[in-house]
């Protein structure tokens, strides 16, 4: 399983440098994909299916459709159809498919090949997850739920547009 490990965090290293780096949104979008499919390849190595379960269903999943929608909702002129020809050219989809075609092939190594080495451990479910984070951890959820609505207030506060009735107040 080392060797899947180590096949999977290659790809996630890789494929999150060219997120960084691509100009284009919907390329840093396939990255994406790539990106947290790797990961979620190094939780289930690690023996942490759970973990690589939610990764591929809420990450993979539920995040990447909605950048999908947002990405699909801004480009609403036609001066794109050019630029939206070119995506489908098979030179901008060389990197994300060899990525792709590493991680799916390290992949079924580890699913047809290694049935021999077990992951010594208990299969953590979401019953388990449950009691662990509103049992002894629930001061720090909670902590960490209170960061989040502050953030999300001030996110609110400094998005908001103010508007001037007179010079001395501020509504």
């Amino acid at each position: 399983m080392e060797f899947v490990f180590y096949i999977c965090s290659f790809s996630a290293v890789i494929s999150t440098f060219f997120v960084i780096i691509q100009k284009n949104a919907v390329y840093s979008l396939l990255y994406l994909i790539i990106s947290l499919l790797s990961i979620s390849g190094i939780f289930f190595s690690l023996g942490a299916f759970f973990a690589g379960a939610l990764e591929v269903i809420v990450y993979a999943g539920a995040i990447i459709v909605l950048f999908v929608f947002v990405i699909m909702t801004l480009n609403i002129s036609n001066e794109y159809d050019l630029q939206e020809q070119n995506y489908l050219k098979p030179i901008f989809w060389i990197g994300p498919s060899i990525l792709s075609l590493i991680l799916f092939s390290s992949m079924t190594y580890a699913i047809f090949c290694l049935k021999e080495k077990r992951i010594d451990g208990i299969l953590i479910d979401s019953k388990m997850v449950g009691m662990n984070l509103f049992g002894p951890y629930v001061l720090l959820v909670e902590l960490s739920s209170i960061l989040l609505l502050s953030a999300l207030v001030v996110v609110f506060h400094i998005g908001k547009e103010k508007k001037y009735v007179n010079k001395n107040k501020i509504l």
